[in-house]
């Protein structure tokens, strides 16, 4: 079935990891044995081709560059000119796909249209490119609220504020405290440029604030329940709820420590603590219920997001591994509609609409 993932950190894979995301995932895994300055180390489970063998024909593909003040612990930049000029090579990294015929990018109705048709021929997938949608996730490295414009113009269509810890737009996961001015400011300038706000990461009470000041089309590409495993990282019935209202679709994301209770990095295994794909359907039927229909979840899986199979549901052994949900899902009942609009048809209402 065809399907649209929202959220993987390609260019990040690339440009940070240093994977050629277009050589076979083998290839990839195998040039990386007996390194360890990463976790995920020979264990990645995205690549170009894996994408295309799991009919994954249309992603969310981020830019990403953290701003850290000085008493900041995080990994980061010194200056958010040094966070843009590291997104600026991880978007000539995607210029680069498009040229050699690997990737497109999806920007507005139009090109969504031509793309879906395209991965709808009945044609074998393996020359096609995989389309994506540029987003920006945590917003530290637009140096001013002006280089959101310039960004927009190279095809930028999805902001979220921010990421993990304090931000110089917002506060994210295992942070507090409302956007002070300027996040306010960024926000009204995202929905002047018709920019989708991602929900993902807010803190509570930034996620409060900017579903009060921005009134442009809200989404969340990649978000757990937290009634299933309580961290602020997740979201309350509460804030599921509110995102509903706003016709968001959020999506299901496979980091395990998201999707089981007490996982502990770097010493947890997914088989000993039962982490696989049916425990993303919890998640998936959490929100089910809260709606009362299957319209608000989609897939976002997040699946290169730092971490590989180590950290991921067992059952799954690269991305094309999507392919087994649809199976999952009507288990629990759902209809073949239902499945068909989490997999894809949820994602593309939304974007018809935010782009029509």
């Amino acid at each position: 079935m065809f399907t649209i993932d929202a959220h993987l950190d390609l260019s990040m894979n690339a440009m940070e990891w240093n994977r050629d995301l277009r050589k076979p995932l083998a290839e990839i895994n195998e040039r990386e044995k007996g390194l360890t300055d990463k976790p995920d180390r020979g264990k990645a489970v995205v690549s170009l081709s894996e994408l295309r063998k799991g009919n994954i024909g249309l992603v969310v593909a981020t830019q990403i560059g953290r701003y850290v003040a000085p008493d900041n612990p995080l990994p980061g930049w010194h200056s958010p000119e040094q966070a843009w000029a590291q997104t600026q090579g991880q978007v000539a990294w995607y210029k680069a796909m498009e040229e050699d015929g690997e990737m497109v990018q999806v920007n507005d109705l139009q090109s969504l249209e031509k793309h879906i048709k395209l991965w709808n021929d009945g044609k074998h997938n393996h020359n096609k490119p995989v389309g994506y949608i540029l987003s920006l996730e945590g917003a530290d490295s637009i140096v001013t609220i002006g280089h959101l414009e310039r960004a927009y113009n190279y095809g930028l269509r999805a902001v979220g504020p921010a990421h993990y810890g304090p931000g110089r737009y917002a506060n994210g996961t295992d942070a507090t405290g409302k956007m002070g001015p300027h996040g306010i400011e960024l926000l009204k300038e995202m929905e002047r440029l018709n920019i989708i706000l991602d929900a993902t990461h807010l803190c509570d009470d930034a996620f409060w604030q900017a579903l009060d000041h921005f009134n442009g089309h809200v989404w969340a590409s990649h978000n757990n329940c937290r009634a299933l495993v309580n961290h602020n990282r997740q979201y309350s019935d509460e804030m599921i709820k509110a995102l509903i209202n706003r016709g968001a679709v959020i999506g299901a994301a496979l980091d395990a420590w998201m999707m089981v209770p007490g996982w502990i990095r770097g010493v947890s295994d997914p088989k000993a603590m039962n982490c696989n794909l049916d425990v993303m359907i919890d998640h998936i039927d959490h929100i089910c219920q809260l709606a009362g229909n299957a319209l608000h979840v989609g897939m976002g899986t997040d699946l290169d997001g730092a971490f590989g199979r180590e950290q991921c549901p067992y059952d799954l052994e690269t991305i094309a591994d999507l392919q087994k949900v649809p199976a999952l899902l009507k288990i629990r009942g759902y209809s073949e509609t239902d499945i068909e609009n989490m997999m894809h048809g949820n994602w593309l209402r939304f974007l018809r609409n935010a782009w029509g």
